[in-house]
């Protein structure tokens, strides 16, 4: 199966997201003020939200639009629809 987003770039941004955690966990153990804490784990969450987005439009880009030129259009917006519905839990 062909891929449908830049496999490389994600998981570049996912192990920058997994450093980001491990700070977080370091900040905790070292009894930093909640806020900066907080602070992080926003930037965290906006970090992981923007690759959703990566893979969200990969998603749109390739397999949504393969799929319709393929004549599977119920199918594929089936599936698109899921993806959005998955994507839109993340909050």
């Amino acid at each position: 199966m062909k891929q449908c987003m830049d496999v490389n770039a994600v998981t570049k941004r996912l192990k920058r997201i997994e450093g980001q955690v491990r700070g977080i966990i370091k900040m905790i153990g070292d009894d930093r003020p909640c806020e900066e804490i907080l602070t992080q784990i926003g930037s965290a969450k906006a970090a992981l939200h923007k690759t959703g987005q990566t893979v969200l439009e990969g998603h749109l880009r390739h397999c949504v639009l393969n799929g319709i030129k393929d004549g599977d259009g119920n199918a594929v917006i089936k599936r698109l629809s899921s993806a959005i519905e998955q994507f839109s839990r993340i909050g």
